[in-house]
C-alpha cells in the first residue's frame, strides 16, 4: 500500500489502511516513546495514545514535509503530555551530582557503545531525560522545551547541562567511558 493510499484510507477510518500506517511507523515511534518512558509498558501506552492522535488528526496533515516527521512530532508531544499529566516531570533531582563533572567533546567509536549510552539515558531522572531527549535527539530549542514543559528557558539549559554531566558519570561508572579518556564521550550520540 502506498503512503497516499494509507493516508486516504486512514482518513476514511479504513482499518486495513490504519493497520498499514501503524505497522510502517510504529517500530520507529516506539523507539521515540521508549526514550521518554520509564519502562517498556509505559512506552507502549505512549505509542498507543500517540497513534490514536495520529489517526484522529491525520486530516490536518498537509503533505508539507515527511509524514514520518509529522507523526514523530505528535508522538513526542503525546509523550510530553503524558509525563506532564502524571506529574512525572516534576521529580526532584540531586544537583550536587552535576557540579563535579566536566563534559568532554570527543566521540564514541562503536555502535555498541552508542546503544549503551541510549540505555544509560533511560537511567536519568525523568526531568533530565526529557530535556536531554528533546534537545539533543529531537532537536527542539531550549525556548521550545520551556514552552512545552512549562519551565523557563534557562531551566531547560541547566537541566540539559546537568543531564549530560550525570550521563557522563553513569557512563564512567559502567566502564563505557574512561574518566581521563580523551577520545570518547557522549557527543556523537548527543549530536548537538
Amino acid at each position: 500500500m502506498t503512503e497516499e493510499q494509507m493516508l486516504a484510507g486512514t482518513i476514511k477510518n479504513n482499518a486495513s489502511a490504519q493497520e498499514a500506517l501503524y505497522n510502517r511507523f510504529s517500530p520507529r515511534m516506539l523507539g521515540v516513546c521508549y526514550r521518554f518512558a520509564k519502562n517498556k509498558e509505559d512506552a507502549e501506552d505512549m505509542l498507543q495514545e500517540g497513534f490514536i492522535k495520529v489517526f484522529t488528526q491525520l486530516h490536518q496533515y498537509r503533505n508539507e514535509g515527511a509524514l514520518e516527521g509529522w507523526i514523530r512530532r505528535i508522538i513526542v508531544h503525546t509523550c510530553i503530555n503524558i509525563l506532564k499529566k502524571n506529574k512525572k516531570f516534576a521529580e526532584s533531582v540531586d544537583i550536587i551530582h552535576a557540579n563535579s563533572l566536566h563534559i568532554k567533546e570527543d566521540f564514541i567509536p562503536s555502535i555498541m557503545q552508542a546503544k549503551q549510552v541510549v540505555e544509560c539515558i533511560r537511567i536519568l531522572p525523568i526531568g533530565y531525560r526529557t530535556v536531554l531527549n528533546l534537545y539533543a535527539i529531537e532537536g527542539f530549542s531550549h525556548k521550545e522545551i520551556g514552552e512545552l514543559l512549562d519551565i523557563e528557558e534557562s531551566t531547560s539549559r541547566s537541566q540539559y547541562t546537568r543531564a549530560r554531566a550525570m550521563l557522563e558519570d553513569i557512563l564512567i561508572k559502567k566502564d563505557i567511558l574512561q574518566k581521563n579518556q580523551e577520545k570518547n564521550t557522549i557527543s556523537m550520540v548527543l549530536a548537538r
